[in-house]
């Protein structure tokens, strides 16, 4: 007897894909809770403060993406989903229960659901990945992305809805709102099933099985099933066969200098400095108070999650090395044009500015956003995948707490035009990176991929023999 379907695969990718709504609510919604905490702690004066409270999370996240991939290797995706929304939950409250000018508190509690934030970032990917036939990996993929933007247009419309409160009761009010969507993703992972790939690592065999029949047509179960066993084979090989060593030696580090790289890029290039601090940015450009500026994020993630729509058609019909080429040079351009037009007119509308952020915002979205993390799944070779992957991840998160740390330290000591500059340079050096070290992956197979590696090595030997 054929058994009956429990659940939808639409229940299973929405929840599946829901921890990007957690991921992105917590990246946005300092947004606006900064402005009201800054003046209930009286920390104008305090941009260390400030920074440290903002990019405690991603702080978090570098150690909890780290953590994650290795946990859920041994306790399984869905369970370290559940564990990771708990904390989300628990982190959220207590940031709303933070003490009086309890700075360090809060840090260190934004710390902990930073954990949270870097396990969802790692977990989500590969359980979506896991879960869905091949032919829907791409679009799936983008439907991460929206999630993670949605969740940050979701708390940027909670700080807005909030910001007539007591600011005392406000920015506690935004934070501690994090625990909602936590419960509901609980709630709703615990009703799907365990991924089939973890569930073959384990040697459950039948119960994958049992999971892919709620998923696949008949006829596909049984391929797929063998496939995954071979995969889960030749990974537990190559992990026993790969150290960090492996990743810069010979014809793997061109791959992995490119891959790390572009997720470095992504963060260094400022578009988090936009996210976090755009109503303390719209403040030095008008002169009004940053608290009556939270409509100007809710603009930005608007711009982002239809941007992320944009993504998925043109996806599969562009080049990635085109798409981050153009994205980039125009990302230079938003923060350099200004800088240069303030220069030549002193008595500019500010506003022009926050004008060209938008553009930034607009091109990233759908260019440098989606792209990096397509390029990360495509680039590494099963030999060095995990730890590639895992050594991205890492270098990414870095790079968002230095932006998100160091951004209001350095507008304290220099212009806003200033600041914008110097990203805009760095989105300029990482367009020269695309174009030189970046290999193209869109429709060639990891094996066309390796190749590229593997004759970069050589040709660097026969130059260094001559």
């Amino acid at each position: 007897m054929k058994k009956e379907k429990k659940i939808s695969s639409g229940f299973i990718y929405f929840f599946g894909s829901f921890g990007g709504i957690l991921f992105g609510y917590d990246i946005g919604v300092m947004t606006g809770a900064l402005p009201y905490l800054t003046t209930d702690w009286h920390l104008q004066n305090a941009p260390s403060i400030q920074g440290w409270i903002t990019s405690a999370v991603m702080f978090g996240a570098i150690f909890g993406a780290a953590i994650a991939g290795q946990l859920s290797d041994r306790l399984g995706r869905r369970k370290m989903i559940l564990i990771s929304s708990l904390i989300f939950a628990v982190g959220g409250l207590l940031s709303g229960l933070a003490p009086n000018n309890g700075s360090l508190y809060l840090i260190i509690v934004r710390i902990l659901l930073g954990t949270a934030v870097g396990a969802a970032s790692a977990l989500v990917p590969p359980y979506m990945s896991e879960m869905a036939p091949a032919k829907a990996r791409g679009m799936l993929s983008g439907l991460n992305q929206t999630m993670i933007v949605s969740g940050m247009l979701i708390s940027y419309i909670m700080d807005f809805i909030l910001k007539d409160l007591p600011e005392n009761w406000a920015w506690r009010s935004m934070l501690a709102m994090a625990a909602v969507p936590a419960l509901i993703l609980y709630f709703g992972v615990l009703k799907l099933p365990e991924s089939p790939r973890f569930l073959v690592s384990e040697g459950k065999v039948d119960e994958a099985r049992h999971v892919l029949s709620s998923l696949r047509p008949a006829n596909e179960i049984e391929p797929e099933l063998a496939t995954i066993q071979e995969t889960a084979q030749a990974e537990k090989n190559a992990a026993k066969s790969t150290s960090w060593a492996t990743l810069f030696s010979g014809k793997y580090r061109y791959l992995v200098i490119a891959g790390v790289g572009v997720a470095a890029f992504q963060q260094f290039q400022g578009a988090n400095a936009i996210f976090y601090y755009i109503p303390l940015i719209v403040e030095k450009a008008t002169g009004s108070s940053a608290s009556n500026a939270l409509m100007w994020p809710i603009i930005q993630g608007v711009i982002l999650v239809v941007g992320s729509l944009v993504f998925l058609p043109l996806a599969d019909r562009f080049n990635r090395r085109t798409l981050l080429t153009l994205g980039g040079l125009v990302m230079g351009g938003s923060f350099i044009l200004p800088s240069i037009l303030k220069w030549m007119m002193p008595n500019m509308n500010n506003m022009v500015i926050v004008a060209f952020l938008c553009l930034y915002v607009a091109f990233y979205s759908f260019t440098w956003a989606p792209l990096t993390w397509v390029i990360v799944g495509e680039m590494f070779p099963l030999q060095i995948r995990g730890r590639a992957s895992g050594l991205a991840s890492s270098f990414n998160w870095i790079g968002s707490w230095l932006v998100g740390l160091l951004f209001p330290i350095m507008t304290a000591s220099m212009s806003q035009e200033a600041v914008f500059a110097i990203f805009g340079i760095i989105c300029l050096i990482g367009v020269m990176f695309i174009r030189f070290f970046v290999p193209e992956t869109r429709g060639r197979s990891l094996e066309e991929i390796e190749e590229q590696g593997t004759n970069r090595h050589s040709k660097a030997k026969k130059e260094v023999s001559l």
